[in-house]
């Protein structure tokens, strides 16, 4: 495990930095992406593993914003440790970065509980934009990722899920919101009301669905038409 970034930039407040948590057992790449987010003044890299079994043990006791995993890790693979990592750490947004993108990677990393999904290589002001997308709640992709999220949305589906019923008024317009694509900054400017607030019914959101991202979300709300 490579030594976490320690500085903090003097114009940004503590509480304000996106902290950011890497799991990629290739300890070139691992130190490439620790250096970009180095560059950020609003960014910090708290930790950086080399494998799922150390990310599950240390990651949850910093609760970083955000997680970057690999898919390829030894031992565990990353979709098995986004699932651990969405029950003990669910506050943070898990974002993939992998060469995989068959689709199989792709919605067993959405379905595990993944935020986000890039296929490497990336350029560095590429990922340092998804980072602070995915911490804002947006659901960052490589574009050719995203159009093949889109298309399996428009293909026939069994019987939808109980659970739509569950929302309040108010939750079901944030999803909608969601599913649009709106940031939760935007939807609580839309709906007037506080960034918190708008957490607080996703996080209803995704109990009352059995979900664990925003994607699962989606794809339910989507589902049912």
């Amino acid at each position: 495990m490579t030594k976490p970034a320690v500085e903090s930039p003097a114009t940004v407040r503590l509480g304000d930095l996106i902290t950011v948590a890497i799991v990629e057992d290739d300890a070139a790449v691992r130190s490439s992406l620790e250096q970009i987010l180095k560059t950020a003044s609003d960014v910090r890299c708290v930790a950086a593993y080399g494998s799922a079994e150390e990310a599950i043990r240390g990651l949850p006791k910093l609760a970083p914003k955000v997680a970057i995993l690999d898919i390829n890790l030894p031992g565990m693979s990353g979709v098995e440790c986004v699932k651990h990592l969405a029950e003990k750490s669910p506050a943070t947004q898990i974002m993939m970065l992998t060469v995989y993108d068959h689709n199989d990677a792709i919605f067993d990393s959405l379905a595990a509980g993944a935020h986000g999904y890039l296929v490497k290589p990336v350029r560095a002001a590429e990922f340092l934009a998804a980072v602070r997308d995915v911490h804002a709640g947006g659901a960052p992709m490589t574009s050719n990722i995203a159009r093949r999220v889109v298309q399996a949305f428009k293909k026939p589906t069994g019987p939808a899920r109980p659970g739509m019923e569950a929302l309040s008024e108010r939750e079901a317009e944030v999803l909608d919101l969601l599913a649009q694509g709106y940031l939760y900054k935007e939807i609580a400017k839309q709906m007037g009301v506080s960034y918190h607030t708008i957490h607080a019914h996703v996080r209803h959101i995704y109990e009352k669905l059995h979900v664990r991202s925003r994607a699962q979300a989606v794809a339910l709300y989507n589902r049912r038409g």
